[in-house]
Protein backbone atom coordinates (compact mmCIF):
# COMPACT_ATOMS: atom_id res chain seq x y z
CA UNK A 1 0.00 0.00 0.00
CA UNK A 2 2.46 2.59 0.90
CA UNK A 3 4.74 1.43 -2.04
CA UNK A 4 8.14 -0.11 -2.35
CA UNK A 5 11.21 1.74 -1.43
CA UNK A 6 13.82 2.14 -3.70
CA UNK A 7 17.64 3.35 -2.52
CA UNK A 8 20.78 3.36 -4.81
CA UNK A 9 24.11 3.17 -3.82
CA UNK A 10 27.40 3.42 -5.14
CA UNK A 11 30.26 1.30 -5.29
CA UNK A 12 31.58 2.48 -1.89
CA UNK A 13 28.12 2.28 -0.35
CA UNK A 14 27.81 5.94 -0.75
CA UNK A 15 23.81 6.66 -1.16
CA UNK A 16 23.04 8.41 -4.42
CA UNK A 17 19.56 8.50 -5.19
CA UNK A 18 16.14 6.48 -4.35
CA UNK A 19 12.07 6.07 -5.50
CA UNK A 20 8.98 4.82 -4.42
CA UNK A 21 7.55 2.48 -6.69
CA UNK A 22 4.13 1.03 -6.51
CA UNK A 23 3.68 -2.24 -8.49
CA UNK A 24 1.37 -3.95 -5.75
CA UNK A 25 -1.98 -3.74 -4.62
CA UNK A 26 -4.30 -1.25 -5.14
CA UNK A 27 -2.26 0.87 -7.49
CA UNK A 28 -0.75 -1.59 -9.65
CA UNK A 29 1.55 0.28 -11.27
CA UNK A 30 3.50 -2.49 -12.71
CA UNK A 31 4.71 -1.20 -15.83
CA UNK A 32 5.83 2.62 -14.69
CA UNK A 33 7.36 0.81 -11.49
CA UNK A 34 9.58 -1.22 -14.26
CA UNK A 35 10.32 1.74 -16.03
CA UNK A 36 11.73 4.01 -12.70
CA UNK A 37 14.04 0.60 -11.94
CA UNK A 38 15.26 0.75 -15.53
CA UNK A 39 15.52 4.42 -16.04
CA UNK A 40 17.66 4.50 -12.44
CA UNK A 41 20.07 1.24 -13.92
CA UNK A 42 20.65 2.66 -16.76
CA UNK A 43 21.41 6.59 -15.10
CA UNK A 44 23.77 5.14 -12.56
CA UNK A 45 24.95 2.08 -14.31
CA UNK A 46 23.11 -0.57 -11.66
CA UNK A 47 24.90 -4.04 -11.59
CA UNK A 48 23.15 -5.73 -8.24
CA UNK A 49 20.01 -5.53 -6.88
CA UNK A 50 18.76 -6.22 -3.28
CA UNK A 51 15.72 -6.89 -2.30
CA UNK A 52 14.84 -7.37 1.12
CA UNK A 53 12.62 -10.26 2.73
CA UNK A 54 10.29 -8.63 4.35
CA UNK A 55 6.40 -8.29 3.10
CA UNK A 56 5.89 -8.53 -0.80
CA UNK A 57 9.71 -10.10 -1.25
CA UNK A 58 8.57 -12.85 -3.93
CA UNK A 59 6.25 -10.46 -5.79
CA UNK A 60 8.89 -7.29 -6.20
CA UNK A 61 11.70 -10.37 -7.09
CA UNK A 62 8.96 -11.20 -9.99
CA UNK A 63 8.93 -7.37 -10.88
CA UNK A 64 12.75 -7.67 -10.82
CA UNK A 65 12.88 -10.89 -13.27
CA UNK A 66 10.46 -9.42 -15.51
CA UNK A 67 12.63 -6.63 -15.94
CA UNK A 68 15.80 -8.67 -16.76
CA UNK A 69 14.08 -10.28 -19.54
CA UNK A 70 12.62 -7.13 -20.95
CA UNK A 71 16.24 -5.74 -20.85
CA UNK A 72 18.70 -8.31 -20.63
CA UNK A 73 21.25 -5.51 -21.98
CA UNK A 74 21.43 -3.99 -18.23
CA UNK A 75 23.26 -7.02 -17.05
CA UNK A 76 21.57 -7.13 -13.70
CA UNK A 77 21.76 -9.64 -10.78
CA UNK A 78 19.42 -10.23 -7.79
CA UNK A 79 19.94 -11.47 -4.34
CA UNK A 80 17.26 -11.78 -1.48
CA UNK A 81 18.74 -10.21 1.85
CA UNK A 82 17.49 -10.97 4.85
CA UNK A 83 16.13 -7.49 6.66
CA UNK A 84 16.82 -8.64 10.17
CA UNK A 85 17.45 -5.95 11.97
CA UNK A 86 16.89 -3.01 9.48
CA UNK A 87 14.11 -0.78 10.79
CA UNK A 88 16.33 -1.15 14.22
CA UNK A 89 18.83 0.38 12.08
CA UNK A 90 16.99 3.16 10.31
CA UNK A 91 15.31 4.32 13.60
CA UNK A 92 18.94 4.77 15.16
CA UNK A 93 20.69 7.56 16.65
CA UNK A 94 23.67 6.86 14.02
CA UNK A 95 21.15 6.46 11.00
CA UNK A 96 19.63 9.79 11.37
CA UNK A 97 23.37 11.39 12.16
CA UNK A 98 24.24 9.54 8.55
CA UNK A 99 21.22 10.09 6.73
CA UNK A 100 19.16 13.41 8.63
CA UNK A 101 16.95 14.51 5.62
CA UNK A 102 15.98 10.86 4.69
CA UNK A 103 12.79 8.86 5.40
CA UNK A 104 13.33 6.02 8.10
CA UNK A 105 12.14 3.78 5.33
CA UNK A 106 14.78 4.96 2.47
CA UNK A 107 17.49 4.84 5.13
CA UNK A 108 16.12 1.12 5.82
CA UNK A 109 16.28 0.47 2.20
CA UNK A 110 19.80 1.81 1.81
CA UNK A 111 20.75 -0.53 4.97
CA UNK A 112 19.68 -3.70 2.68
CA UNK A 113 21.58 -2.81 -0.41
CA UNK A 114 24.78 -2.38 1.62
CA UNK A 115 24.18 -5.38 3.16
CA UNK A 116 24.08 -7.64 0.30
CA UNK A 117 27.77 -5.26 -0.58
CA UNK A 118 29.27 -5.44 2.27
CA UNK A 119 27.32 -7.61 5.24
CA UNK A 120 30.26 -7.16 7.73
CA UNK A 121 30.24 -3.53 7.12
CA UNK A 122 26.54 -2.87 7.76
CA UNK A 123 25.61 -5.48 10.36
CA UNK A 124 28.00 -4.53 12.70
CA UNK A 125 25.99 -1.05 12.66
CA UNK A 126 22.82 -3.01 14.49
CA UNK A 127 22.83 -4.46 17.99
CA UNK A 128 23.44 -8.18 17.40
CA UNK A 129 20.37 -8.76 19.52
CA UNK A 130 17.99 -7.36 17.16
CA UNK A 131 19.49 -9.90 14.21
CA UNK A 132 16.53 -12.28 15.74
CA UNK A 133 19.58 -15.39 15.74
CA UNK A 134 18.92 -16.32 18.82
CA UNK A 135 16.77 -17.86 21.07
CA UNK A 136 15.79 -17.22 24.78
CA UNK A 137 18.16 -13.81 24.67
CA UNK A 138 15.57 -12.06 27.28
CA UNK A 139 15.75 -14.33 29.88
CA UNK A 140 19.94 -14.10 30.25
CA UNK A 141 22.04 -11.90 32.41
CA UNK A 142 22.04 -8.99 29.47
CA UNK A 143 25.37 -7.43 30.60
CA UNK A 144 27.04 -10.73 29.92
CA UNK A 145 25.35 -11.49 27.19
CA UNK A 146 26.13 -8.09 25.30
CA UNK A 147 29.84 -8.48 26.41
CA UNK A 148 29.69 -11.98 24.68
CA UNK A 149 28.07 -10.94 21.76
CA UNK A 150 30.27 -8.33 20.93
CA UNK A 151 33.50 -10.00 21.76
CA UNK A 152 32.08 -12.00 18.76
CA UNK A 153 31.91 -9.41 16.58
CA UNK A 154 35.04 -8.12 17.41
CA UNK A 155 36.54 -11.43 16.78
CA UNK A 156 34.84 -11.13 13.33
CA UNK A 157 35.81 -7.85 11.96
CA UNK A 158 39.62 -8.67 13.40
CA UNK A 159 39.39 -12.62 11.04
CA UNK A 160 38.49 -10.35 8.31
CA UNK A 161 39.82 -7.43 8.59
CA UNK A 162 38.79 -3.67 7.58
CA UNK A 163 39.45 -1.24 4.35
CA UNK A 164 40.89 1.72 6.28
CA UNK A 165 39.78 4.36 3.65
CA UNK A 166 35.99 3.30 3.42
CA UNK A 167 35.23 1.81 6.50
CA UNK A 168 32.46 3.92 8.51
CA UNK A 169 32.89 4.82 12.23
CA UNK A 170 30.93 1.94 14.23
CA UNK A 171 33.18 -1.03 11.79
CA UNK A 172 36.15 0.52 13.30
CA UNK A 173 35.13 0.81 16.57
CA UNK A 174 35.06 -2.92 16.60
CA UNK A 175 39.01 -2.98 15.72
CA UNK A 176 40.90 -4.39 18.65
CA UNK A 177 43.07 -0.71 20.16
CA UNK A 178 39.91 1.48 18.36
CA UNK A 179 36.72 2.44 20.34
CA UNK A 180 34.42 4.72 19.17
CA UNK A 181 36.25 8.28 19.98
CA UNK A 182 39.30 6.90 18.43
CA UNK A 183 36.74 5.61 15.35
CA UNK A 184 35.61 9.17 15.03
CA UNK A 185 38.62 10.94 14.93
CA UNK A 186 40.01 8.29 12.53
CA UNK A 187 36.79 9.46 10.11
CA UNK A 188 37.07 13.50 11.14
CA UNK A 189 40.82 12.72 9.63
CA UNK A 190 39.97 10.97 6.51
CA UNK A 191 37.25 13.45 5.72
CA UNK A 192 39.64 16.32 6.38
CA UNK A 193 42.57 15.16 4.90
CA UNK A 194 41.59 12.29 1.88
CA UNK A 195 42.57 8.98 1.82
CA UNK A 196 45.10 7.22 4.18
CA UNK A 197 48.26 7.22 1.70
CA UNK A 198 49.74 4.25 4.80
CA UNK A 199 49.34 2.67 7.92
CA UNK A 200 51.68 5.03 9.50
CA UNK A 201 49.73 8.01 8.69
CA UNK A 202 47.30 6.79 11.34
CA UNK A 203 49.75 8.03 14.12
CA UNK A 204 48.96 11.65 12.62
CA UNK A 205 44.98 11.08 13.95
CA UNK A 206 44.61 12.49 17.38
CA UNK A 207 44.92 10.60 20.41
CA UNK A 208 46.26 7.37 18.19
CA UNK A 209 49.25 6.79 20.61
CA UNK A 210 51.72 3.65 19.85
CA UNK A 211 50.05 1.47 22.16
CA UNK A 212 46.34 1.49 20.15
CA UNK A 213 48.31 1.83 16.68
CA UNK A 214 50.20 -1.71 17.73
CA UNK A 215 46.91 -3.42 18.47
CA UNK A 216 45.18 -2.28 15.64
CA UNK A 217 47.17 -1.77 12.52
CA UNK A 218 47.53 -5.44 11.57
CA UNK A 219 43.58 -5.49 11.07
CA UNK A 220 43.38 -2.54 8.87
CA UNK A 221 43.84 -2.29 4.84
CA UNK A 222 44.67 -0.01 2.64
CA UNK A 223 43.99 -1.01 -1.02
CA UNK A 224 46.17 0.79 -3.89
CA UNK A 225 48.22 2.18 -1.15
CA UNK A 226 51.77 3.77 -1.21
CA UNK A 227 53.04 0.02 0.13
CA UNK A 228 51.36 -2.94 -1.09
CA UNK A 229 52.08 -4.54 2.12
CA UNK A 230 49.69 -2.31 3.53
CA UNK A 231 47.20 -4.12 2.05
CA UNK A 232 48.13 -7.59 3.76
CA UNK A 233 47.52 -8.95 7.15
CA UNK A 234 51.27 -8.34 7.53
CA UNK A 235 51.83 -5.50 10.75
CA UNK A 236 54.05 -2.51 10.51
CA UNK A 237 56.50 -3.93 12.87
CA UNK A 238 57.37 -7.16 11.08
CA UNK A 239 57.80 -5.10 7.63
CA UNK A 240 61.73 -5.86 8.61
CA UNK A 241 61.18 -9.44 8.42
CA UNK A 242 59.80 -9.22 4.96
CA UNK A 243 62.55 -6.72 3.87
CA UNK A 244 64.96 -9.65 5.21
CA UNK A 245 63.23 -12.14 2.61
CA UNK A 246 63.25 -9.50 -0.21
CA UNK A 247 66.92 -9.08 -0.08
CA UNK A 248 67.29 -13.02 0.39
CA UNK A 249 65.17 -14.02 -2.77
CA UNK A 250 66.45 -10.33 -4.73
CA UNK A 251 62.91 -9.53 -5.51
CA UNK A 252 60.94 -6.89 -5.56
CA UNK A 253 58.03 -6.87 -3.15
CA UNK A 254 55.65 -6.11 -5.78
CA UNK A 255 56.90 -9.20 -7.34
CA UNK A 256 57.04 -11.35 -3.88
CA UNK A 257 53.71 -11.23 -3.21
CA UNK A 258 51.89 -13.88 -4.29
CA UNK A 259 54.69 -15.53 -6.21
CA UNK A 260 53.19 -18.94 -3.87
CA UNK A 261 56.51 -20.56 -6.14
CA UNK A 262 59.21 -18.42 -4.51
CA UNK A 263 58.07 -18.44 -1.39
CA UNK A 264 57.23 -21.96 -0.86
CA UNK A 265 60.99 -22.85 -1.14
CA UNK A 266 61.30 -20.57 1.41
CA UNK A 267 62.75 -21.66 5.21
CA UNK A 268 61.15 -19.54 8.02
CA UNK A 269 63.83 -20.79 10.68
CA UNK A 270 66.03 -18.76 8.06
CA UNK A 271 64.05 -15.12 9.00
CA UNK A 272 63.48 -16.06 12.50
CA UNK A 273 65.11 -13.92 15.29
CA UNK A 274 64.98 -12.69 18.83
CA UNK A 275 61.90 -10.97 18.39
CA UNK A 276 60.51 -12.73 15.76
CA UNK A 277 60.17 -16.43 15.88
CA UNK A 278 59.78 -19.20 13.31
CA UNK A 279 55.70 -19.39 13.84
CA UNK A 280 55.46 -15.46 13.02
CA UNK A 281 57.96 -15.78 9.88
CA UNK A 282 55.74 -18.71 9.00
CA UNK A 283 52.28 -16.55 9.27
CA UNK A 284 53.95 -13.57 7.24
CA UNK A 285 54.86 -16.22 4.10
CA UNK A 286 51.72 -17.66 4.18
CA UNK A 287 49.48 -13.75 4.13
CA UNK A 288 52.40 -12.80 1.14
CA UNK A 289 51.46 -15.85 -0.83
CA UNK A 290 47.78 -14.80 -0.67
CA UNK A 291 47.68 -11.25 0.55
CA UNK A 292 44.70 -9.75 1.90
CA UNK A 293 42.52 -13.17 1.45
CA UNK A 294 39.17 -12.73 2.96
CA UNK A 295 38.52 -15.83 5.23
CA UNK A 296 34.92 -16.14 4.67
CA UNK A 297 33.09 -18.37 2.41
CA UNK A 298 32.14 -17.72 -1.04
CA UNK A 299 28.98 -15.64 -1.02
CA UNK A 300 26.54 -17.86 -2.10
CA UNK A 301 22.26 -17.54 -2.34
CA UNK A 302 19.01 -20.21 -2.71
CA UNK A 303 17.48 -20.01 -5.99
CA UNK A 304 13.52 -20.06 -4.68
CA UNK A 305 10.99 -21.35 -6.82
CA UNK A 306 9.20 -19.56 -9.50
CA UNK A 307 5.33 -19.98 -8.54
CA UNK A 308 6.09 -20.79 -4.80
CA UNK A 309 5.44 -17.65 -3.01
CA UNK A 310 2.88 -18.13 -0.54
CA UNK A 311 2.81 -21.33 2.10
CA UNK A 312 -0.46 -22.25 -0.10
CA UNK A 313 1.85 -22.83 -3.17
CA UNK A 314 3.67 -25.26 -1.16
CA UNK A 315 2.56 -29.33 -1.84
CA UNK A 316 4.39 -32.03 0.49
CA UNK A 317 7.02 -33.85 -1.61
CA UNK A 318 8.39 -30.89 -3.24
CA UNK A 319 12.13 -30.27 -3.01
CA UNK A 320 13.31 -26.82 -2.87
CA UNK A 321 16.80 -24.87 -2.03
CA UNK A 322 16.33 -22.77 0.74
CA UNK A 323 18.50 -20.60 3.35
CA UNK A 324 19.25 -21.72 7.06
CA UNK A 325 17.66 -18.66 9.14
CA UNK A 326 18.00 -19.65 13.16
CA UNK A 327 19.49 -22.81 14.87
CA UNK A 328 17.84 -23.95 18.06
CA UNK A 329 18.71 -27.36 20.14
CA UNK A 330 15.68 -28.77 18.67
CA UNK A 331 16.44 -28.24 14.71
CA UNK A 332 17.11 -25.56 12.78
CA UNK A 333 14.57 -22.84 10.27
CA UNK A 334 15.07 -22.31 6.95
CA UNK A 335 13.65 -19.56 4.76
CA UNK A 336 12.01 -21.20 1.73
CA UNK A 337 11.00 -18.10 0.01
CA UNK A 338 7.07 -18.20 1.43
CA UNK A 339 7.07 -15.68 4.15
CA UNK A 340 7.53 -18.05 6.50
CA UNK A 341 10.17 -20.18 7.57
CA UNK A 342 10.12 -23.93 7.92
CA UNK A 343 11.21 -26.31 10.49
CA UNK A 344 14.16 -28.98 10.38
CA UNK A 345 13.58 -30.98 12.99
CA UNK A 346 16.10 -32.22 14.77
CA UNK A 347 15.97 -35.61 13.77
CA UNK A 348 15.18 -35.00 10.29
CA UNK A 349 18.56 -33.35 9.50
CA UNK A 350 20.97 -36.55 9.06
CA UNK A 351 21.18 -40.62 8.80
CA UNK A 352 22.68 -40.96 12.04
CA UNK A 353 21.69 -39.57 15.44
CA UNK A 354 23.24 -36.19 16.46
CA UNK A 355 22.99 -34.33 19.47
CA UNK A 356 23.48 -30.76 18.29
CA UNK A 357 21.47 -29.49 14.94
CA UNK A 358 25.04 -27.17 14.32
CA UNK A 359 27.07 -30.33 13.97
CA UNK A 360 24.67 -30.12 10.20
CA UNK A 361 23.84 -26.74 9.33
CA UNK A 362 24.78 -22.91 10.44
CA UNK A 363 22.80 -19.79 9.83
CA UNK A 364 22.92 -18.34 6.34
CA UNK A 365 23.92 -21.71 4.87
CA UNK A 366 22.29 -22.83 1.58
CA UNK A 367 20.60 -26.15 1.37
CA UNK A 368 18.41 -28.71 -0.07
CA UNK A 369 15.37 -29.69 1.66
CA UNK A 370 12.05 -31.59 0.86
CA UNK A 371 8.63 -30.66 2.43
CA UNK A 372 7.08 -32.77 3.95
CA UNK A 373 3.70 -31.21 5.68
CA UNK A 374 1.98 -28.22 5.35
CA UNK A 375 -0.45 -26.88 7.79
CA UNK A 376 -1.75 -23.10 6.50
CA UNK A 377 -4.36 -22.89 9.25
CA UNK A 378 -1.70 -22.83 11.71
CA UNK A 379 1.20 -21.30 9.27
CA UNK A 380 3.32 -24.24 10.06
CA UNK A 381 5.92 -26.06 7.12
CA UNK A 382 7.77 -29.06 8.29
CA UNK A 383 10.74 -29.93 6.17
CA UNK A 384 13.88 -32.65 5.74
CA UNK A 385 17.23 -32.84 5.07
CA UNK A 386 16.70 -36.08 4.07
CA UNK A 387 15.38 -36.01 0.55
CA UNK A 388 14.33 -39.87 0.63
CA UNK A 389 12.32 -39.56 3.49
CA UNK A 390 8.79 -40.69 2.83
CA UNK A 391 5.88 -38.30 3.22
CA UNK A 392 3.90 -38.70 6.21
CA UNK A 393 0.23 -40.69 5.60
CA UNK A 394 -2.52 -38.43 4.68
CA UNK A 395 -4.23 -37.09 7.64
CA UNK A 396 -0.98 -37.66 10.25
CA UNK A 397 0.58 -34.84 11.23
CA UNK A 398 4.32 -34.98 11.16
CA UNK A 399 5.03 -34.15 15.25
CA UNK A 400 8.32 -32.17 13.59
CA UNK A 401 5.57 -29.43 12.02
CA UNK A 402 5.52 -27.97 15.68
CA UNK A 403 8.46 -27.14 17.52
CA UNK A 404 8.72 -28.44 21.49
CA UNK A 405 7.77 -26.47 24.54
CA UNK A 406 11.03 -25.00 24.87
CA UNK A 407 10.82 -23.13 21.85
CA UNK A 408 7.24 -21.50 23.05
CA UNK A 409 8.38 -20.81 26.55
CA UNK A 410 4.92 -20.29 27.60
CA UNK A 411 5.82 -19.93 31.49
CA UNK A 412 8.16 -19.87 33.61
CA UNK A 413 8.01 -23.38 34.81
CA UNK A 414 8.91 -24.98 30.95
CA UNK A 415 12.43 -25.28 30.37
CA UNK A 416 14.19 -25.69 27.31
CA UNK A 417 14.03 -29.10 25.30
CA UNK A 418 17.62 -30.39 24.14
CA UNK A 419 20.87 -29.21 24.59
CA UNK A 420 23.40 -26.71 23.30
CA UNK A 421 24.56 -23.35 25.07
CA UNK A 422 21.63 -21.42 24.71
CA UNK A 423 19.34 -23.95 26.62
CA UNK A 424 21.86 -25.24 28.85
CA UNK A 425 21.54 -20.73 29.58
CA UNK A 426 18.04 -20.33 29.65
CA UNK A 427 17.54 -23.66 31.99
CA UNK A 428 19.92 -21.91 34.68
CA UNK A 429 18.32 -18.41 34.16
CA UNK A 430 14.79 -20.61 34.52
CA UNK A 431 16.27 -22.05 37.90
CA UNK A 432 17.35 -18.41 39.42
CA UNK A 433 13.65 -17.22 38.58
CA UNK A 434 12.98 -19.85 40.76
CA UNK A 435 14.99 -18.84 43.52
CA UNK A 436 14.38 -15.42 43.42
Amino acid sequence: RTGVKVAVIDRTGKFVDHATIYPHEPQRQWNESMLTLAQLCIKHRIELVAIGNGTASRETEKLVNDLMKLKPDLKLTKAIVSEAGASVYSASEFAAKEFPNLDVSIRGAVSIARRLQDPLGELVKVPPASIGVGQYQHDLNQYELARALDATVEDCVNAVGVDLNTASAPLLARVSGIGESLAQNIVAHRDANGPFPTRDKLKDVPRLGPKAFEQCAGFLRIRDGDNPLDASGVHPESYPVVKKILETTKSDIKVLIGDSKTLKTLNPAKFADERFGVPTVTDIIKELEKPGRDPRPEFKTATFQEGVEKITDLKPGMILEATVTNVAAFGAFADIGVHQDGLIHISAMSEKRINDPREVVKPGQVVKVKVLDVDVPRNRISLTLRLSDPLPPKGEKRTSARPPAAARMTTREEKPAGGGAFAAAMAKAVERRKGA
